[in-house]
């Protein structure tokens, strides 16, 4: 998967890491990166500290196709992801003239303060990235989408750019169902990963009503190749008198 444009996903804030949020965001980007064609290879998770922001951003955005980056972009003292970016990128940050516009044009006089317009403040020649939800902006530089880490907001986000980046050939993928511990599996496993090294392939031991298995989850672009590491696991099962069924 050499031509696979790739991604990050930097999910930011102290709430995450504290368990007094729950992060559904990344399980969204993922689905929706894998339609297009993007391989989400790297998640983060890290808090509201300016030194780590700043070098994770630079280290991801170097890395990888894209860099999606949620939360820390609201009113509040610890939003600082924008000025971070406008760090790590070694640009002006400031005031977007655009965004000022929207914010003043969407609350009221009286409920226009310093708090709520510190969200029209991006890196200098920041691209808006358009909020249907709440009206307050996420952005892009280069390749870095800053985005809401509230669910509904970053999902409108995420809709609006989604056309916009550039995709490869559409991840695909096929599974299989055994009921074998995962020890049993491992090996033979081991070899059609070896003979298959252009596909992923996943183990998701379990346990239900008592009994033990595994799901077997191949992902990968060539659909032959998925059907050959799923046809060798399969005869494994057979030859074994292993049950198995398909989830594909």
């Amino acid at each position: 998967m050499s031509d696979q444009p790739t991604a990050a996903v930097l999910i930011i804030g102290n709430e995450i890491l504290s368990g007094r949020t729950q992060d559904v965001n990344l399980a969204h980007i993922a689905r929706e990166l894998g339609e297009i064609g993007v391989r989400l290879a790297e998640a983060r998770v890290i808090p509201d500290i300016e030194q780590e922001i700043v070098d994770a951003v630079n280290t991801l955005r170097r890395r990888y196709t894209y860099l999606f980056t949620t939360g820390g972009i609201g009113p509040t003292h610890d939003d600082i992801t924008s000025a971070c970016v406008a760090k790590a990128f070694g640009l002006p940050f400031g005031r977007h003239p655009e965004a000022e516009r929207r914010l003043l044009a969407y609350f009221p006089p009286e409920k226009v303060n310093a708090a709520r317009m510190r969200m029209a403040e991006t890196p200098e020649g920041a691209e808006l990235i358009d909020n249907p939800v709440s009206i307050a902006p996420g952005f892009r530089v280069e390749n870095v989408y800053v985005m809401a880490g509230v669910p509904s907001i970053m999902r409108a986000m995420f809709d609006g750019i989604k056309a916009k980046l550039k995709g490869g050939p559409r991840l695909k993928s096929k599974s299989l169902t055994v009921y074998a511990p995962e020890g049993e599996v491992a090996e033979p496993l081991a070899a059609i990963q070896n003979q298959h090294a252009a596909i992923d392939i996943g183990s998701y031991p379990f346990s239900r009503d008592g009994r033990y298995g595994t799901t077997i989850v191949f992902r990968g672009t060539d659909e032959a190749l998925l059907a050959s590491g799923y046809a060798a696991l399969t005869a494994w099962a057979l030859e074994r008198h292993v049950e198995t069924k398909d989830e594909t």
